[in-house]
């Protein structure tokens, strides 16, 4: 039985995944382990690499997505196809080492009352302004959802297959996985780590897509927002009630006035910015309600290459060590 099972969204990682399979070989073997490879979309040469790797060893299966569908698409078939005990999420950069993971296995196996051990970041290496804006985005989520999300935490984390069946168990369309893993609840303990440097590559998030995936948690995660727009429609009927009663008790006190032009503007603007934003949450909602009802799959593999179910021994390990491209 497969002890281990590592999940790796791959986009655009061809520089990546020899080097961060053999740092796998050099922490796990000999324990049984399995890597499910997810290639979400890559336009590089990532899935040939991939089919090279899984040629050579018995213990690589490759998801092959038809598009780019998004990391969490990623994770999500990882987890469909995954056969370990221990089920762990890493990246294949090797800012997050494997040698880690062996550590969260570790608590697990001495910790039988623990289901998941997820790893933040004690220090972050990234500009002060997005810093910043990561801090806000937890404290902002933190209030207005119902649940907790543990500030500077990641995906990097392994778990039990109890938590893997709970997490398959919610095939929504629009997944924010930090959410559904404080959702589904379960024992979790908390590890500091600091990410290294990338082994090769750029990395594929900018501010516009942390936005974008902020958003989405916000908005898959709670309803406060429609609150937010119902008070501010009571808010402004409220004042447009008040100034109302005011403009007729100052027209049957003193007469109409006609100057108001500028007054009148502002009104009018103020009301339709109000209105603006209410639709905008509302649209916001309703899209991914419209997109849920369609009922279409979070993704589609173009092809899978299952793995072997033999084990992969010593030889193999030392005709990797001689092929691997090293940075």
């Amino acid at each position: 039985m497969t002890e281990l099972s590592l999940i790796v969204p791959c986009h655009n990682e061809e520089q990546n995944v020899e080097a961060f399979y053999a740092r796998c070989l050099e922490v796990f073997l000999p324990e049984t382990f399995e890597v499910v490879f997810v290639n979400d979309g890559s336009k590089d040469g990532t899935y040939r690499k991939l089919q090279i790797l899984h040629e050579k060893y018995s213990n690589i299966l490759v998801v092959n997505f038809s598009r780019n569908f998004g990391k969490e698409s990623a994770i999500y078939a990882g987890l469909k196809y995954a056969t370990g005990t221990y089920i762990s999420i890493i990246d294949a950069d090797l800012q997050q080492d494997p040698e880690i993971v062996r550590n969260m296995v570790k608590i697990l196996d001495e910790k039988p009352e623990v289901d998941v051990v997820a790893a933040y970041q004690a220090q972050r290496h990234e500009g002060k302004l997005m810093g910043w804006c990561k801090d806000r985005f937890y404290k902002f989520i933190n209030r207005l959802s119902e649940v907790d999300l543990r500030e500077n935490a990641s995906d990097f984390r392994t778990f039990r297959s109890n938590v893997q069946e709970a997490l398959l168990g919610m095939p929504e369309y629009f997944r924010f996985s930090k959410g559904l893993f404080s959702w589904v609840g379960f024992e979790t303990e908390y590890i500091p780590y600091e990410a290294a440097e990338r082994f090769a590559g750029t990395t594929k998030w900018n501010f516009a897509k942390l936005f974008k995936y902020a958003m989405e948690g916000i908005v898959s995660f709670s309803t406060v927002p429609l609150q937010i727009a119902t008070f501010c429609g009571a808010i402004v009927s409220a004042i447009a009630i008040i100034y109302g009663i005011i403009i007729i008790a100052q027209t049957l006190i003193t007469g109409i006035d006609v100057p108001g032009y500028a007054t009148t503007i502002v009104v009018v603007l103020f009301l339709g910015g109000v209105q603006l934003l209410v639709m905008g949450i509302l649209g916001e909602y309703l899209a991914k309600t419209y997109v849920q009802g369609k009922h279409r799959p979070v993704y589609i593999a173009k092809n899978v290459l299952e793995k072997e179910t033999v084990d992969i021994d010593e030889e193999s390990v030392q005709k990797h060590e001689k092929n691997v491209v090293k940075k």
